[in-house]
């Protein structure tokens, strides 16, 4: 690696440091932005806020206070947007600027937004593109997905025990991990956009699905609830964060009433055809509500549906070293149809593994792609 692009690296990587300052920006997606001499100083910095709040170059440019950055050399981790929104479009400016050079981890993947790099470059500037572009696209994956499938992220999480139970038999699901684990779960709570479990859930643990050990804002709190059996002192809809209902249509009037007055949101949406909410309609409502990642916490049936819908991003396994064993034990993480082959099983690719200071193992999977002619293995909705 020559110099020149072990330099470019470093800035970039200093980019998503800085993108990462932003907090959850959402739809928006995490841009930071580096402005550089010919001689390799530092001239200014600067990072996306959120919606209406100046982008990442508008906010560096502001910052050198009026000079003009000739020569410069400006990284950004997402092109350069070529369109007005609520703020106006960055690639004129930085053309504007003077700069010589224009670094750009990644394009913008939505139509109508990209263009930033193109027209930059028929300015007569120097546009790279590509640099560290994994990193990029995995520091905004979020945004990624929302722009070119037209839905969140998904990250499926689950608690288990190393059989695979989220609970014991009686139903006793508090704590089976340590205090590590579940502060963890709070910042996956902080860094998703909306955090999604079932009625079952609900009814079953009373959880506030809100971030508490970990600094950050509380997600949307989004219940799948296809006869609104959500009880109205539920805590999760307690006063603060948005709290959605989902659904399934047709709803009944009295406890649309009910929940709404308890304060939640009550969507109604599609049906499968066994009564149960349709989950990719939902991702779809969700994504056109701006909601680009969502962190689906269980149970089992959210996680079946979900998987057999297409959508499962990542899934965590926060495994317990401990066991329950016996032939009638409590729930596990998958639940809905049981797959009768393995040929048709779930699989996935391990991702990363580490152990926390409880003893816990935290194992992280992507979902594997099919193999040609193999049938996909079904859940159910719930």
């Amino acid at each position: 690696m020559s110099a020149a692009d072990a330099a470019d690296q470093r800035h970039l990587a200093r980019c998503l440091a800085l993108a990462a300052r932003g907090g959850r920006t959402s739809p928006n997606p995490q841009v930071g932005c580096v402005i550089v001499s010919a001689r390799g100083r530092v001239l200014a910095e600067g990072w996306h806020r959120g919606p209406g709040t100046a982008h990442a170059e508008a906010d560096a440019l502001a910052k050198l206070g009026g000079r003009a950055p000739r020569g410069a050399t400006l990284y950004v981790n997402l092109e350069p947007c070529n369109h007005h929104g609520r703020t106006p479009p960055c690639a004129p400016a930085v053309i504007a600027s003077g700069v010589a050079r224009v670094v750009i981890g990644v394009r913008d993947p939505i139509p109508g937004h990209g263009g930033g790099a193109r027209r930059i470059a028929r300015a007569g500037i120097a546009v790279t593109t590509g640099v560290l572009a994994d990193a990029c696209r995995a520091h905004n994956r979020g945004f990624f997905t929302w722009g070119e499938r037209g839905r969140p992220w998904f990250t499926l999480k689950a608690a288990t025990t190393l059989d695979g139970r989220i609970a014991t038999a009686a139903g006793e699901s508090k704590w089976i991990t340590g205090p590590a684990a579940r502060a963890e779960v709070h910042a996956l709570r902080a860094a998703h956009d909306a955090v999604l479990v079932g009625v079952g859930t609900v009814c079953a643990d009373d959880p506030r699905l809100t971030v508490r050990d970990a600094v950050g804002p509380d997600p949307i709190r989004v219940i799948v609830d296809s006869r609104l059996r959500t009880p109205a002192t539920a805590a999760c809809l307690a006063p603060g964060a948005r709290t959605i209902v989902a659904g399934r249509a047709p709803l009944a009037p009295a406890r649309v009433r009910a929940l709404t007055a308890a304060g939640a949101e009550v969507w109604s949406l599609p049906a499968t055809a066994d009564g149960r909410v349709d989950l990719g309609a939902l991702a779809g409502a969700l994504a056109a509500a701006g909601v680009t990642s969502v962190l689906a916490e269980g149970g089992g049936a959210i996680h079946a549906g979900l998987i057999a819908a297409g959508l499962c991003d990542e899934l965590q396994l926060h495994v317990a070293p401990i066991a329950l064993g016996g032939r009638r034990g409590g729930p596990a993480w998958l639940g809905g149809a049981e797959v009768a082959r393995l040929a048709d099983a779930h699989r996935f690719t391990p991702i990363a593994s580490r152990v926390t200071a409880d003893g816990d193992t935290i194992l992280t999977f992507a979902p594997a792609p099919a193999a040609p002619g193999r049938r996909p293995a079904r859940g159910r909705a719930s």
